[in-house]
């Protein structure tokens, strides 16, 4: 496989391609959508999710490539593009890859059509727009996994916070407004602060090369600020990446929204988005910034934070009578165990916060498509409007309570492997936050388990849920990759853990050796 993706020469223009392609299918429907202005609404609505799906599945196939034609033990960029976009600025159109972003490309590429295909019923209302919101919305998030230019990420950080604030805001549910406004007002302050970092970062630049330069490597390279004003940039860089990740307390916004969004909005926040935000302090936050991210107050205040969302997530959603609510709750704990990886700074605990963003992405975007499937059969979320129902839909029940063990981090599934990481490495240096976050997966077990006893397990003495059907083949087929990735990463960690390893460790030598004054070249960078 290796050898074909370099005779077509793969590397060259394959993150440009899967850029253009989801932007190419925007303008497609937006096509389509005049081209069949008098057609039946029924004929346009099918046809626009074959033509969605299509789109995604090809940008889907194309991506896999990736997954063998990026060595993660080389150093340096790989599958790198630099043009000029707007030179009298400084800014370029740069984008590569290491180990970390190939794995969150593909995590992208392979969910976005089965979010479709979870909202393949649902969505009848302004169809067009939609998809094409989704699509816009993949430009955004992918750009901002591989942008090497600090503009050029901005831009594509916030392209991806237009769409979802629409797919909330239009179709989502009974308080959407209210959701998607408080979406955008939380995310917009925080990117607008690290809009105004990046400018005075580029100024700096334009300092030391005697013009305008937004390059990641340049500024990681060249530009040297004293300790006040890195604190001051890193906040500002923190601030943002914090409210998307969500941290506590820039969480209040990520119930609403999840709870208000449709299926596939739901999906995307929590399995990608989210990833937005830890992935911002990987690549931007602790690289640029080390001696103010190591600070000992600073940092001690985020791994604060940090075990304070993981407990307070989990006993939040212990008490939620709104299943979607109880699982919006479990991304606070989840990502907690991210940022204490993160922040704990050893090579284990780095690595475990990759493979949990991961695991994350896969256990939680099934679970929010498993409510979406039952909530289009009963029109509601509360717990207590069920029980008992694994006796009428038993594949559904089935496919929950795997989906609810990864969650948990039973061992064998995803799960374990990112938060066991997680806590052996945290537990070098930072021992008392490791063993307070290990509580958290008993609250874990707690919340899940019985919201499972509550849904399927109990007596079914509900008349409205014996008639409930069981999942369909479409259903099935969209949730079978999901299990199959739950139980691959289980059972068999070591492909995945080879793909992050390298970066990992090169992050934390290179944070390590900056914080120690030890001279430090572009080639220990984080890549």
């Amino acid at each position: 496989m290796t050898a074909f993706l370099s005779s077509i020469n793969y590397n060259a223009w394959i993150v440009p391609a899967l850029l253009l392609l989801p932007a190419i299918g925007a303008l497609g429907i937006g096509a389509h959508a005049l081209l069949t202005a008098k057609d039946p609404a029924e004929k346009r609505w099918r046809e626009v999710r074959i033509l969605a799906f299509a789109f995604f599945m090809v940008e889907a196939l194309l991506s896999l490539g990736l997954w063998w034609s990026i060595d993660p033990a080389a150093s340096g960029w790989q599958a790198l593009v630099d043009l000029p976009w707007i030179p009298q600025w400084g800014v370029r159109f740069t984008v590569g890859l290491d180990g970390i972003a190939m794995v969150l490309v593909l995590l992208t590429t392979l969910l976005m059509p089965l979010a479709v295909l979870g909202s393949w019923t649902s969505i009848r209302t302004k169809p067009h727009a939609y998809y094409a919101n989704l699509l816009v919305l993949t430009v955004g998030m992918l750009g901002a996994f591989v942008s090497l230019d600090l503009v050029l990420f901005y831009v594509m950080w916030e392209i991806g916070l237009v769409p979802m604030y629409l797919i909330i805001g239009i179709w989502g549910g009974e308080r959407r407004l209210y959701a998607a406004i408080k979406f955008f007002v939380y995310t917009m302050i925080g990117s607008l602060l690290m809009l105004v970092a990046i400018l005075y970062l580029g100024s700096e630049a334009s300092r030391v090369g005697g013009a305008p330069n937004f390059s990641y490597d340049f500024i990681l390279n060249n530009v040297r600020l004293d300790p006040t004003t890195t604190l001051w940039l890193f906040g500002a860089f923190a601030l943002a990446f914090a409210v998307k990740v969500p941290m506590f307390p820039f969480h209040t916004w990520l119930p609403d929204a999840h709870v208000e969004a449709p299926t596939a909005g739901s999906v995307i926040l929590a399995a990608i988005m989210l990833k937005m935000g830890t992935f911002g302090f990987i690549r931007f936050a602790l690289p640029l910034f080390p001696e103010a991210a190591m600070n000992p107050a600073v940092r001690t205040f985020v791994i604060v934070l940090a075990v304070v969302g993981i407990v307070y997530g989990a006993l939040v959603a212990m008490v939620q009578p709104d299943f979607k609510k109880l699982v919006a709750y479990s991304s606070v704990s989840h990502l907690g165990f991210v940022m204490l990886g993160i922040f704990a700074l050893t090579t284990e605990s780095m690595q475990g916060a990759l493979v949990v963003n991961v695991a994350h992405g896969i256990s939680t975007g099934a679970l929010f498509l498993l409510v979406g499937m039952i909530y289009e059969r009963r029109h509601t979320r509360m717990i207590e409007d069920y029980g008992g129902i694994a006796k009428v839909v038993p594949i559904f029940a089935t496919i929950l309570t795997i989906v609810s063990l990864s969650s948990i981090g039973v061992p064998g599934t995803n799960g374990f492997i990112g938060e066991f990481l997680v806590l052996v490495g945290s537990f070098k240096t930072q021992p008392v936050a490791a063993v307070i976050a290990a509580t958290a997966v008993i609250f874990a077990a707690a919340y899940l388990l019985w919201a499972l006893q509550r849904i399927i397990y109990n007596s079914l003495s509900k008349p409205e849920n014996e008639g409930i059907k069981d999942l369909n083949w479409r259903e099935i087929g969209l949730l079978v990759p999901l299990v199959a990735a739950i139980i691959w990463i289980g059972v068999y960690p070591k492909p995945l853990l080879e793909k992050t390893e390298p970066a990992a460790r090169r992050l934390v030598t290179y944070v390590e050796a900056s914080v120690g004054k030890t001279p430090v070249t572009a080639s220990n960078t984080a890549r």
